[in-house]
């Protein structure tokens, strides 16, 4: 157990300046992807569902992450847009969960990220149709050499059906590991006026 507490007196009184000091904290100790998170989503007929995916930028406006706009989560937050992400740091015995409402990022938002993500990540968003049942590897790596061939001295164009979702946060929850199961539980939740109230929960 690390010496670490958390207080409902002492965090941060706005609850992104919270998560960026863990998320920080979460970078600077070098663990593995500090940046995946679960997304959890709710099917058409009221079936929860979750993935990892990855964080790639944060701010006062919420929380981007990138997908196919065709994929099965998509298709879910189209028909219901309130979802929840978790980011779980065990090494550091931090968790934070986050839920609120999502909404696509403008196009381009979408486009500049497009353009600066890897080659090969470019070529994928084309060569897969994403939650699609296919033939086999064999259907997508020929696609994928199709791809590179046809932008082969190239750059490869954003597709219009791959692009990023904010979510706007209306409740956070922060909770850090403590002797005997003990935790610490400070919860944020968004007021009609937009400021945040803080409480303690119980672990």
């Amino acid at each position: 157990m690390t010496d670490e507490t958390l207080d409902e007196r002492s965090v941060e009184r706005d609850p992104i300046k919270q998560f960026k000091l863990w998320f920080d904290s979460a970078v600077a100790a070098k663990l593995p992807l500090p940046e995946a998170m679960s997304l959890a989503t709710v099917t058409r007929d009221s079936k929860p569902t979750s993935r990892m995916v990855l964080l790639k930028s944060f701010d006062n406006d919420g929380f981007v992450f990138y997908t196919n706009y065709l994929s099965a989560k998509a298709k879910d937050m189209e028909t219901n847009p309130n979802v929840a992400l978790t980011f779980f740091w065990p090494q550091l015995e931090k968790q934070v969960r986050i839920e609120g409402t999502v909404a696509k990022t403008s196009a381009d938002e979408s486009r500049r990220y497009f353009e600066v993500r890897p080659r090969e990540s470019q070529i994928g968003a084309w060569a897969s149709a994403q939650s699609e049942v296919i033939s086999g590897r064999d259907e997508l790596e020929r696609r994928q050499a199709e791809l590179e061939e046809t932008y082969r001295d190239q750059p490869v164009p954003w597709p219009k059906h791959w692009g990023g979702y904010r979510l706007n946060p209306d409740r956070i929850e922060f909770w850090k590991g403590r002797v005997g199961r003990l935790h610490d539980r400070i919860v944020y939740e968004r007021q009609s006026d937009d400021s945040w109230s803080i409480k303690r929960l119980a672990p």
